[in-house]
């Protein structure tokens, strides 16, 4: 999500994710022709215990709090998990992609939407 967003003090997260977007998209241009398709999957906050326990560990916050306000944020009302990114990683690997390439896919519940980055 870092490559789609800006966000203060996380220059190096969020360039590092950019130059994966655009190497996705310059790879999928120059490996299409021999129909090889190259796409990259942007995740959301994940309810994932090193997630949630690095942020209430941050902030002194209660874990509980924690990803309940997480979950606020997100328009589907509740974080991925670890099987949605797999998910949609098994989706970008299946013949039901086989004409897409070049895509960064958020699997985000609509987070990037509802900031307007998207």
């Amino acid at each position: 999500m870092a490559g789609l967003l800006a966000g203060g003090g996380a220059i190096a997260c969020t360039t590092s994710k950019s130059a994966v977007h655009a190497m996705t998209r310059s790879l999928a241009l120059e490996y299409a022709p021999h129909g090889v398709r190259i796409n990259a999957i942007a995740p959301g906050m994940m309810d994932t215990p090193t997630g949630v326990d690095s942020v209430a560990r941050s902030t002194g916050a209660r874990r509980d709090d924690v990803a309940t306000q997480r979950a606020s944020l997100v328009p589907m009302g509740h974080q991925g998990t670890a099987q949605d990114v797999a998910d949609a990683a098994l989706f970008l690997a299946s013949d039901e992609s086989a004409f897409i390439t070049g895509v960064v896919l958020p699997v985000d519940g609509g987070f990037t939407l509802k900031t307007g980055t998207h």
